[in-house]
């Protein structure tokens, strides 16, 4: 079955030349504008937002990128191709069905390139049950489920579509049903979903669905466990002297206070301002660290004031580091 080419550059607004810096700020500028909790129409926000997801997924990670230009230059610009060398369909096959999964986050052409049925089938792997005699259980159906952060904090409850289509006969049958995303569910926990897996034979059980969780990625925040990291650019003098500024969290701003003093890449912990960890209430903490920005470009006032410094100023940091 054809599947739609992604054109990832072209959906984070850079070129195929770009820094990975230059796709860390415009992944952040676009993911700003079109996060669901403050874009006004809330419904085409969530499919871009997952859009720049997916690119910034892809285009973010070395490896990834490396295989996307590579083979990207085999698919029709704006257009459609035939699944990848090894592929087998759809977004996964198992025991001559094929499947494709609707609600998880991912587009066909992610699953087709980069799912976890490169294992044993593209996008979507089956495991099999043992051959016995008699009833026999369905096979069971993997795939990941992208999860945002928001998510992680309040729990949600996902509309997920399942498709099979037998090649033997060409028929094929949709499956819409609800997947709750637990409150604190961490990223690579299993989400099981008992029963929509394949069917069974001879009066056997059907099979189950698991879904690995992959936590989107944040304009703002890196997650690591239930631990957040955010980076807070300083002026060099807020960091010698000290202040008191206002920092994101999921729950709103948070006042943090910076000490006089502070270096350049200290982390600075405010509790309980992590994500949830589960549904009783506990969380992990926000690591503030400290990015002191220099100015690229300076007036001469401003030139004069720094030569100023350099003169009376007794700090040498190669004499203290000696």
């Amino acid at each position: 079955m054809p599947v739609e080419f992604k054109d990832y550059y072209a959906t984070l607004e850079v070129p195929r030349t770009a820094s990975d810096l230059e796709i860390k700020k415009s992944f952040r500028k676009l993911a700003r504008t079109f996060h669901p909790d403050v874009a006004k129409n809330k419904k085409t926000a969530e499919e871009k937002f997952k859009e720049i997801n997916e690119a910034y997924e892809v285009l973010s990670d070395p490896e990834k990128r490396k295989k996307y230009d590579q083979f990207g230059a085999d698919w029709k610009s704006g257009g459609a191709s035939q699944a990848p060398p090894g592929g087998q369909g759809w977004a996964g096959a198992a025991q001559g069905q094929e499947f494709h999964f609707g609600g998880t986050g991912f587009s066909d052409f992610f699953e087709r390139l980069f799912g976890r049925g490169s294992r044993g089938g593209p996008g979507f792997e089956s495991r099999g049950p043992a051959e016995s005699a008699g009833p026999m259980r369905g096979y069971d159906i993997e795939g990941d489920i992208l999860v945002t952060l928001e998510e992680v904090m309040r729990g949600s409850v996902r509309s997920i579509s399942l498709q099979r289509a037998n090649p033997g006969n060409g028929r094929s049958e949709t499956q819409t049903f609800k997947v709750r995303i637990p409150v604190g569910v961490q990223e690579g926990q299993t989400i099981r979903v008992a029963g929509k897996g394949g069917e069974g034979s001879d009066g056997g059980a059907p099979g189950d669905l698991f879904l690995h969780v992959l936590y989107a990625a944040h304009p703002d925040f890196r997650a690591r466990g239930p631990d957040l990291y955010y980076e807070l650019e300083l002026a060099p003098w807020e960091a010698v002297l000290g202040t008191t500024v206002g920092v994101p969290s999921l729950d709103g701003s948070v006042k943090v206070r910076i000490p006089a003093g502070t270096n350049n890449g200290q982390q600075l912990r405010v509790r309980g301002h992590g994500l949830a960890k589960g549904g009783n209430g506990e969380r992990g903490d926000l690591y503030v660290i400290v990015d002191v920005q220099l100015p690229a470009h300076l007036t001469a006032e401003e030139r004069e004031m720094w030569e100023r410094l350099g003169r009376v100023s007794r700090f040498n940091p190669r004499q203290a580091a000696a």
